[in-house]
């Protein structure tokens, strides 16, 4: 696996950094608004990305950047390399949302205001395609796909990926999520006006809000058929993938949570566990009002007793990056037998029955749940299963 977020550069970093309790939020760097209220974000340092090499010296944007980081990262941690995958079917399937897209203002401003723009930013955009970029960056002939489902892009990419390999069509799977900040993206979250003023509070009492964040995660997933390279570390298995939508609102969850609960049903049914063997829930736990409590009730009413969290109050919501980010440190966490705290979370809302962690806990148990709730009520869930490192 591999990991950039505001947190740490890097997979160990993020979860020293999450086990720690650091917070790194700030005010928007990279770009201004006109905004009275400026929201913290969570934005990736400049120090924590390398300089971008490209065998093709194509040009790429932060959102293909951080992509390609934690892929050459998954993959060195997982002992493959471009001589052993050559001749096997990769596949590279990876979540997103305006996958910076909308990060050419300049070159739209002046092209409406009968300019003749340079056509730079209109080559950096054909060539960043996350899927696409990764595939033609580490030769990797298999299907290709980039997901855009809002914030369960990343969750349903690496359910995506895990079906491949489950029907043959791939050995090995490239899967995960990646997004950058975007002035555009930060404008319309603040015109909702669910963007706290204050970082982060997912579960707690004074909730107002989500911050944004951006950074990347990638898992390299295997068919348990294909023998590897000797030196491989087996991080664990993807027992369970569901997915569903109940097209409630726009921007707002199913009240009764319908979507979610067919969603965390069909994965639980899929990986053949129950409440029983489930260690804890990494919740996509925005912040904001709604969203923790028709999750808290859910979780409440599916999962009773279970311990969750939310690790959106260290890396902000990175919106397509986020199911990718989270699945991540699930299994992470599986590995090193312990969760973190629950960022931001300090007094108990009357209206959820059921409690984040508050504190860095030992777990014992093997299984994790990682959810993803997004707009247009689309829902996402996978079922993880830890080894020992």
């Amino acid at each position: 696996m591999g990991c950039m977020s505001a947190a740490g550069p890097d997979l160990a970093g993020c979860l020293d950094g999450i086990f720690a309790g650091h917070r790194n939020h700030s005010l928007p760097a990279r770009f201004k608004t006109s905004h009275n209220v400026s929201h913290p974000v969570f934005e990736v340092p400049a120090s924590f990305v390398a300089a971008p090499v490209s065998k093709e010296k194509y040009d790429y944007t932060l959102t293909v950047v951080y992509a390609l980081q934690t892929v050459a990262e998954a993959l060195n941690q997982s002992g493959w390399n471009r001589e052993l995958l050559r001749g096997l079917k990769v596949g590279v399937c990876i979540g997103t949302t305006v996958g910076s897209t909308l990060n050419s203002e300049e070159y739209y401003r002046e092209y409406l205001t009968g300019g003749q723009p340079d056509m730079t930013p209109v080559c950096r955009f054909l060539n960043s395609n996350p899927a696409s970029a990764i595939a033609r960056e580490f030769s990797l002939n298999g299907p290709r796909q980039t997901v855009v489902n809002a914030c369960s892009s990343g969750t349903d990419a690496i359910g995506i990926g895990a079906g491949w390999i489950e029907s043959g069509l791939c050995d090995v799977v490239v899967a995960g999520g990646t997004d950058e900040l975007c002035r555009v993206t930060y404008n319309g979250f603040a015109s909702l006006m669910i963007m706290d003023n204050f970082p982060c509070r997912p579960f707690d009492l004074r909730r107002g809000g989500l911050n944004l964040g951006e950074g990347a995660a990638m898992m390299v997933l295997e068919s348990s058929r294909l023998r590897g390279p000797a030196d491989k570390n087996i991080l664990g298995n993807i027992l369970g993938y569901g997915s569903a939508c109940d097209a409630y609102h726009l921007t707002a969850p199913h009240p009764k949570g319908i979507g979610l609960r067919q969603a965390l049903t069909c994965a639980l049914l899929m990986s053949g566990t129950s409440a029983s063997d489930i260690a804890f829930v990494n919740a996509h736990g925005t912040g904001t009002r709604e969203n923790d409590k028709v999750e808290s009730m859910v979780l409440n009413d599916v999962l009773p007793g279970i311990p969750f969290l939310s690790t959106k109050g260290y890396t902000g919501h990175t919106l397509g990056a986020a199911g990718g980010i989270e699945a991540v440190f699930a299994l992470a966490c599986l590995a090193t037998g312990r969760i973190p705290a629950s960022a931001g979370y300090s007094e108990s809302d009357p209206g959820i029955r059921n409690q984040p962690i508050d504190k860095n806990t030992l777990i014992t148990k093997k299984v994790a749940v990682s959810q993803s709730l997004a707009f247009g009520g689309n829902n996402g869930v996978l079922i993880l299963q830890g080894c020992t490192i």
